[in-house]
């Protein structure tokens, strides 16, 4: 399918999203489920990799992103999370759609994805290959991972 342009399927994406910007100590009101929807293919044009992910990453740091800072964070290691869109931290992947080179449907992979079921990858040089399927694919959101 790889950006072909066919008729793709269209299933529902399920994300966790900042609903609001966190003051003090994180609650479940800061965040919610949302659903949305999603083709399973790149979209024509895009030299991007489609992943459905398997494992998430909640790590500490993803707490700073949560504040709303005078500078979007940029004088941070990492910029601000925005109002209404996923949460993004570390994953394990597999690709099911790719128009990049280097990976292919079926791969699996780590690196940074949203918080959601499936996640379309405009940078896919930040994906990395899992080549021991061998080892708990949890790993790679740990000790394997960065």
């Amino acid at each position: 399918m790889a950006g072909s342009g066919e008729k793709a399927v269209v299933v529902p994406n399920k994300k966790v999203v900042l609903r609001r910007y966190v003051t003090g100590f994180p609650t479940e009101e800061d965040m919610e489920i949302v659903e949305d929807s999603i083709e399973l293919c790149v979209p024509v044009g895009l030299t991007a990799v489609l992943i459905k992910n398997i494992y998430l990453s909640c790590d500490p740091w993803m707490r700073g992103r949560m504040t709303k800072h005078h500078d979007g964070g940029a004088s941070r290691p990492a910029s601000d999370f925005v109002v209404g869109e996923a949460l993004l931290n570390f994953g394990v992947d597999k690709v099911m759609d790719s128009t990049h080179p280097e990976f292919k449907a079926g791969d699996l992979v780590w690196g940074m994805s949203g918080w959601e079921q499936y996640t379309i990858i405009t940078q896919p040089d930040s994906l990395k290959k899992i080549n021991h399927a061998e080892l708990p694919l949890s790993y790679y959101t740990g000790v394997l991972g960065e």
